[in-house]
């Protein structure tokens, strides 16, 4: 039984050595040169300003990114769902239109609570 696995076995020596190579490989031939304005947070062309943790921290963006994925992996469904739709009837036809309007309450509901508002 565990002859059958070896293939496995092998294959994820092979990834850990052949990592652990890359990496020690990188290590001693990459230029090591830090200097501050090397190190300064920049992000998107805009200088940092003041302490990250000094402010108030918007979500904003993430309540956005949280919205999209879950909207996004409920429309997924939709495609499997549109595969078998003949075989499937009218139990699947149905069982597809609660889903979607469980999707449009959802949807409803984010954008009057105003997550969808972008506000600077």
């Amino acid at each position: 039984m565990p002859i059958d696995y070896l293939p496995v076995f092998l294959m994820v020596a092979a990834i850990v050595a052949l990592s652990a190579f890359i990496l020690t490989l990188s290590r001693l031939i990459r230029p090591n040169n830090p200097y501050p304005e090397k190190n300064r947070p920049y992000e998107c062309g805009v200088d940092h300003v003041g302490e990250a943790s000094a402010g108030l921290f918007k979500v904003q963006y993430f309540v956005i990114a949280i919205l999209f994925v879950v909207f996004d992996v409920e429309t997924m469904f939709l495609f499997p769902w549109a595969v078998v739709l003949r075989d499937m009837g009218m139990f699947g036809y149905i069982e597809m239109f609660v889903f979607i309007v469980l999707l449009l309450v959802g949807f409803a509901y984010a954008w009057i609570k105003g997550a969808l508002e972008w506000e600077s």
